[in-house]
């Protein structure tokens, strides 16, 4: 009842790709062979490469992040030196207080150097096991295009055989009209022989014998009354 309605919503080749396609995702069996499993095939490597392309995108958005969070770790590299620099700089100048400013914003970058290091190189891991997943779902998709290419080759294969299958069925039944034409010819013809036969046996071969006679006697006398007339005519 459910499937007539899903059937009746979004019509029947449609109906049947969702609900087998529903059957796989539930561990269902799908119909075996034919235009539906590759449909169903395809619907699912579509899906496949969707999922690749926003991983795709999401590694991406990691690694432009990673990049900058490296950039401004390195940036704060640079701005611990160059205040350390610029408080050696100010005390050989006699300027104590503005010494100890640069020298006070040094230590305390170089304090949060060692966290942000250490968060660094764990977006560096975390961007480099995506990387890593990113290349294993890029196999396994090429692997899957290759599996559908050869599915779509092999339902190829299977409508192949379906014809041919159907032309030996033909031919068969081709063969059984022939053969039953051939016995009913055969009935005919033996029909026809037998009252041939029958006809044959019915007549007697007392009266064949008579009426080959009475036909002599006939020819006979027809014979003579011939001359007689030419006897005549010549009188």
């Amino acid at each position: 009842m459910k499937q007539s309605i899903l059937y009746g919503l979004i019509g029947d080749r449609a109906g049947r790709v969702v609900q087998a396609f529903w059957n796989w995702l539930w561990g269902k069996p799908i119909e075996a062979g034919g235009k539906i499993a590759v449909e169903v095939a395809q619907a699912s490597l579509q899906e496949m490469q969707q999922s690749v392309s926003q991983l795709t995108k999401s590694v991406a958005q990691a690694v432009a992040a990673y990049e900058q969070a490296k950039q401004q770790y390195v940036k704060s590299q640079a701005d611990a030196k160059r205040s350390e620099m610029q408080a050696n700089q100010a005390f050989a100048q006699g300027d104590e207080e503005a010494a100890r400013l640069a020298m006070a914003r040094a230590i305390h970058i170089e304090r949060v150097l060692p966290q942000f290091e250490t968060q660094v190189r764990q977006a560096e891991q975390a961007v480099q096991s995506l990387k890593d997943k990113l290349y294993q779902e890029r196999q396994k998709l090429e692997s899957y295009q290759v599996q559908m290419q050869t599915l779509k080759s092999l339902n190829q294969v299977n409508e192949a055989l379906a014809i041919i299958a159907d032309i030996n069925n033909d031919e068969l039944k081709i063969g059984s009209a022939r053969n039953q034409f051939k016995e009913a010819q055969a009935a005919i013809e033996g029909h026809n022989f037998q009252a041939h036969a029958f006809q044959e046996l019915s007549e007697s071969p007392v009266e064949k014998l008579q009426v080959g006679l009475d036909q002599m006697t006939l020819d006979s006398e027809i014979e003579q009354r011939l001359q007689r007339l030419k006897v005549t005519q010549t009188h």
